[in-house]
């Protein structure tokens, strides 16, 4: 990206200037610079980051269920949720915990949206239903990015989100016609090739 001598001048500029170039560029890329804050001054383990989040996140849901009775707004407090996942995993780099936040916020969002689901008209839940739909396939990409001997780990909380999403009769249709076999989550066995066959659902205009 960068030629030698440029990386060279870089090296050799003083140490006061250099100092103030890292700081301008670090203003400019908060996500580098919340990453070197938790790699070089922060106490906090990723596992303690993790269970700050998952904290957060229920009682985020369950906020937000407690204020608004409309599927739609309930949605984009998910998708909200799901930012403060990929920033925490942005920074910490918590593979496991990507995975597992995931799987927290799909569930408890389901839980929270049961009856929201069932009882809304059609094309007031769609977009909410196909973004579950979604983040299910998201999960179980996920997982099968991971070496098989970490799965078992996440075994008991895919199998209750594949529960949750086949007692919702309005959810189940929809992950039937998007291409989400839910027998993948309640039988925890994701196909070794589920990330070709994500793309060519996508690719058919489905999960949209």
């Amino acid at each position: 990206m960068f030629d030698k001598e440029f990386k060279k001048a870089l090296q050799n500029l003083p140490g006061e200037e250099k100092d103030k170039l890292i700081l301008r560029l670090l203003k400019k890329d908060l996500v580098l610079a919340n990453q070197q804050q938790f790699q070089l001054v922060e106490t906090d383990t990723v596992e303690q980051k993790r269970a700050y989040i998952k904290n957060e996140l229920t009682q985020y849901l369950k906020s937000s269920i407690e204020r608004y009775y409309l599927i739609g707004v309930f949605l984009m407090d998910m998708r909200f949720a799901s930012g403060k996942i990929n920033n925490h995993v942005s920074i910490t780099k918590d593979k496991i915990g990507e995975i597992s936040l995931n799987i927290q916020m799909l569930t408890e969002s389901i839980q929270h949206l049961k009856l929201y689901i069932l009882n809304s008209k059609p094309q007031d839940s769609y977009t909410t239903c196909i973004y579950i739909i979604a983040r299910a396939f998201k999960i179980l990409l996920l997982l099968n990015a991971q070496h098989r001997n970490l799965h078992l780990e996440f075994k008991k909380q895919v199998i209750k989100l594949g529960n949750l999403i086949g007692e919702n009769e309005v959810l189940m249709r929809h992950a039937i016609n998007n291409g989400l076999d839910v027998n993948w989550l309640l039988q925890f066995e994701i196909p070794e090739n589920i990330t070709a066959i994500h793309k060519e659902i996508r690719a058919n205009g489905f999960l949209k």
